[in-house]
């Protein structure tokens, strides 16, 4: 399973994912960082733009931080 090195910027206005020019993500979130709702909003993200489930897309570190490492299927 490939890894991402993911940016989460929570309450953003829009809900995006990009690339940055390092390789890593950034993540502009709406939901706030509060009862696991911007993580929650992360991996519905992530799903949506890699075409994969939601439970196929794992956080494996920093889910209680801005820098997290998000594991996706092949």
């Amino acid at each position: 399973m490939p890894v991402l090195v993911v940016k989460a910027k929570p309450n953003s206005r829009v809900s995006a994912l990009t690339a940055q020019a390092d390789g890593t993500w950034l993540a502009q979130l709406k939901s706030p960082p509060v009862d696991g709702a911007a993580n929650a909003e992360l991996v519905a993200l992530i799903a949506a733009a890699f075409g994969c489930r939601k439970a196929e897309v794992q956080i494996r570190s920093g889910a209680g931080g801005r820098l997290k490492r998000v594991a996706i299927p092949d």
